[in-house]
Formats: structure tokens, sequence, C-alpha cells
């Protein structure tokens, strides 16, 4: 699987900076407005995408490197 530029840097922008930072806002706000666990379970949904995303662009990059090493 390889992914062009413009959607690998956006994914990789995503999975980065803007879903680790949107969980951490989940956790902190779930316990400001006393929302008990679906904030923490939110959170936990949010970074397995991430983890997810992260797994897709590795495997994009690595097909990329090696199709330019061939």
């Amino acid at each position: 699987m390889i992914l062009n530029k413009g959607l690998y840097g956006l994914m990789k922008w995503l999975t980065i900076i803007v879903l680790p930072a949107l969980a951490t806002f989940i956790v902190v706000i779930s316990k400001i407005w006393g929302w008990g666990d679906i904030g923490s379970a939110i959170a936990q949904t949010i970074t397995a995408v991430a983890t997810f995303l992260g797994t897709i662009l590795c495997i994009s990059n690595y097909n990329y490197y090696k199709k330019d090493g061939d």
C-alpha cells in the first residue's frame, strides 16, 4: 500500500498532532465536566485509531522506500 504525498502528509499530521491532542483534550474536559468513564472511553478509542493510522503510515513509508530502492 502506497499513499500519495498529499494524503500521506494529512494522515501523518492527524496521527502525530491532532489525534493525540484531541484525546488529551477529551480526558481533561471529561474530568472538568464530570463525564465519568465516557471521556476515558472516547480518548482510548481515539488513541486506538491513531495507533492504527500510524501502522498504515509506517507500511506506506516502508513500501515507498522499498520501491525506490529496487
